[in-house]
């Protein structure tokens, strides 16, 4: 199969203490840093595995302090590693699309972050599928926000800059962003992300055999 996608994961090292803060408690700082890092190795072995794309990681953070750095490092290895830029998470959105873009010789893009533990390559694969239909795809997340971007054009981002996150009105304020650019905006397949305890069950429910399920039974049996 032809590579026609880059596959870019925005990614933060999973370092206790900074790391999935808000599954805290019932998990230790160590804990949630653990489910954060089995969470990110989770969705590599997907990017990794999904046919026809580049995979990419935009990083920030610590690494060596980070939980599982070893494993991470190792996976890490078979991707294209770029630095996130940036003066807050809109701002870094933007460039890690346009900096993969020149990485990848302006391969369309596909974004996720390292909530979303349960995609798979079949999941990835068909999301990317749809920009041979619409300019952008969206896949909306339960709690308003999104889980993945894909755009055919990738410096089309810029429609990002100045849409707020991490709120549960970020999913609709960028379809409508990206309307307002001019593109045609499909829709992939809703998914819950890993933001509180309550969320983290439904995941790994989604995703028995997974390293973040592992990790999740290992909280709860204390």
């Amino acid at each position: 199969m032809n590579v026609d996608c880059a596959v870019l994961v925005v990614a933060k090292a999973p370092v206790p203490g900074l790391a999935k803060t808000r599954l805290c408690p019932p998990a230790t700082p160590a804990q949630a840093a653990e489910l954060a890092a089995a969470a990110l190795l989770d969705t590599l072995d997907a990017v990794l595995a999904t046919p026809g794309t580049v995979p990419v990681v935009a990083l920030t953070g610590d690494l060596p302090a980070a939980a599982r750095s070893t494993e991470l490092r190792v996976a890490l290895r078979r991707c294209t590693v770029i630095p996130q830029r940036g003066e807050d998470f809109a701002e870094r959105l933007v460039h890690a699309h346009t900096d993969t873009a020149v990485a990848t010789d302006r391969l369309p893009v596909l974004q996720v972050g390292m909530d979303t533990p349960q995609v798979t390559p079949g999941l990835l694969r068909s999301t990317a599928d749809l920009l041979r239909r619409d300019e952008a795809v969206l896949g909306p997340a339960e709690d308003g926000g999104w889980w993945a971007l894909a755009l055919r054009d990738p410096e089309r981002a810029r429609a990002l800059g100045a849409v707020p996150m991490s709120r549960p009105d970020t999913g609709a304020l960028t379809r409508r962003a990206l309307e307002s650019a001019g593109l045609r905006t499909g829709t992939a397949t809703r998914l819950s992300d890993v933001d509180r305890m309550s969320d983290a069950g439904l995941v790994a429910a989604m995703a028995p055999e997974g390293r973040f399920a592992a990790v999740l039974r290992t909280v709860h049996s204390r």
